[in-house]
């Protein structure tokens, strides 16, 4: 097993340091845990990519994405570095196992968690507001026969934000709530960040929680 390790370890400093691969294209390139790569590579800077023969915006481009790719490194290596302190709030590590649970993962630039609990959202959006200096923005989705501005005095009273900042649409797979009130009472309300570095952080946070399991 450490034998496959070594050689696992030596291809991924191969690609950092040949190929000019970011961490995250290393991760996918190797199927390994983030956290893994992380800290086989993480002395490593991120090369320069080979200069094309043409000059113009693909050379732009590249040098573009290298910076901002060095940056969610630098962030991510930023949560692992604090994941042990912050981990000991209990309220945090609610929040990161909550995210890993029900958190949007799709796009590494926003951090946007939906629920339906009150309890669940206000967790959610108060460590929002702490981790980021970006502004939240509010999605709520109501069955046929909800009050619309009723939910948007409730949450917005319960965020501590305008109610018209929350933006409503009506779920389109859904009637109406009447005779099933023990789901979605208040609504399905998501509330999230654009947050690239916060993003990166967030995965550090989560791959720190995963690995102790």
């Amino acid at each position: 097993m450490a034998a496959k390790y070594d050689h696992l370890r030596a291809k991924a400093i191969s690609l950092r340091t040949e190929k000019h691969m970011t961490l995250d294209e290393i991760v996918e390139c190797l199927s390994l845990p983030k956290t893994t790569v992380y800290y086989w590579i993480k002395d490593l800077p991120i090369p320069a990519r080979p200069r094309q023969q043409h000059w113009g915006q693909r050379r732009g481009t590249e040098a573009m994405q290298a910076k901002y790719a060095a940056k969610r490194e630098a962030a991510y290596q930023q949560g692992c570095e604090e994941a042990p302190e912050l981990l000991k709030n209990p309220t945090f590590r609610d929040f990161v196992v909550l995210y890993m649970a029900e958190g949007y993962k799709r796009d590494r630039n926003d951090v946007v968690l939906g629920n339906s609990d009150p309890r669940i959202v206000k967790l959610a959006h108060d460590w929002l507001q702490a981790l980021s200096k970006k502004e939240c923005s509010y999605q709520l989705q109501y069955h046929t026969d909800h009050d619309v501005a009723e939910l948007q005095d409730y949450w917005g009273s319960l965020l501590g934000v305008a109610p018209s900042k929350i933006k409503a649409s009506r779920k389109s797979n859904s009637n109406q709530l009447t005779g099933r009130k023990f789901r979605s009472v208040y609504g399905i309300i998501s509330v999230g960040v654009g947050d690239t570095y916060l993003r990166a952080r967030l995965q550090a946070w989560m791959d720190y929680v995963k690995a102790q399991w």
